[in-house]
């Protein structure tokens, strides 16, 4: 590992916006209240990556609380760093793999989930790596509230294809879709927040996919 990684992984360290691990496992069930101190509605952006989503969400919507997740500790550092210069205290972040969500988050606990721009692990050996594979989904249903909300957003228009037919295997109602959103009616204030890597594509004309849905 390269010294600025390191660097950054002795930084979030002291973070007071980031959790680690098994750390995380205390606050199950009572993050809005132990973790946030409130008992304000709570949302989360899995494969974070740098956090921007989850920092800007949480600029848009102070009245609630968001959490980055993701497991690279020198990403998460962007965003965290950022949040506490800005004195943003409604966002946190966790590293974990998010296959153990279930070990970090109780049932019904979770509002809206986000998942932007994840690696769509295209490979079919890899099919059980992709975050919205049947087992993964299996998982936000169980910590999310009844009707909650799930958004997708992905350059990748195979790992787009793959998740609106396990959408469609399951029932589960589609709220908004397309193929390509910014040539859509549907871009908003939400929906054309940026990340790092979604910029990259946009430089070189790629379309991006998104895609809302709920159990």
């Amino acid at each position: 590992m390269g010294k600025d990684k390191l660097r950054k992984f002795a930084e979030i360290a002291t973070f007071k916006n980031v959790v680690q691990l098994d750390a995380g496992k205390a606050y199950k069930g009572k993050w809005s209240s132990a973790f946030f101190g409130n008992n304000k509605p709570l949302i989360l952006e899995l494969a974070c990556g740098k956090g921007e989503y989850t920092v800007n969400l949480a600029q848009l919507f102070p009245e609630t609380n968001f959490i980055g997740i993701d497991y690279k500790g020198n990403r998460i550092w962007r965003g965290a760093k950022t949040a506490l210069e800005e004195g943003i205290d409604n966002v946190g972040f966790l590293r974990i793999q998010i296959e153990t969500i279930l070990e970090y988050f109780e049932e019904n606990e979770v509002s809206e989930i986000w998942i932007t721009f994840p690696d769509p692990q295209p490979q079919d050996s890899r099919e059980k790596k992709r975050l919205t594979n049947p087992t993964f989904l299996n998982r936000y249903k169980i910590i999310l509230k009844e009707g909650g909300i799930m958004h997708l957003k992905t350059d990748n228009d195979g790992f787009y294809n793959y998740t609106l037919e396990q959408i469609q295997q399951q029932s589960l109602p589609v709220l908004k879709e397309t193929t390509d959103l910014y040539k859509s009616d549907l871009v908003d204030q939400v929906l054309s927040i940026k990340t790092y890597y979604e910029k990259k594509y946009l430089a070189v004309d790629k379309n991006i996919n998104y895609v809302e849905w709920k159990f």
